[in-house]
């Protein structure tokens, strides 16, 4: 068999908080901001959970991670 691997791309882009859940960025914050409302762009700051529908992708993507 071989060995199982994470994906790299989702090892850099998420982590595994202590109680369970997963911590991702924001999209849409990166260029293209000048039409962007300040607003808008205020509340794409910080970090969020990945949704709980989205944590069966995650626990393929990061098999060691315990989900």
């Amino acid at each position: 068999m071989p060995k199982m691997k994470t994906k790299s791309g989702a090892k850099k882009r998420f982590r595994v908080r202590p109680g369970g859940t997963v911590k991702r960025g924001q999209a849409f914050k990166r260029h293209i901001l000048t039409k962007k409302t300040t607003k808008n762009k205020r509340h794409l700051r910080g970090a969020v959970n990945v949704h709980e529908t989205n944590m069966g992708h995650m626990a393929q993507m990061l098999p060691f991670a315990g989900l």
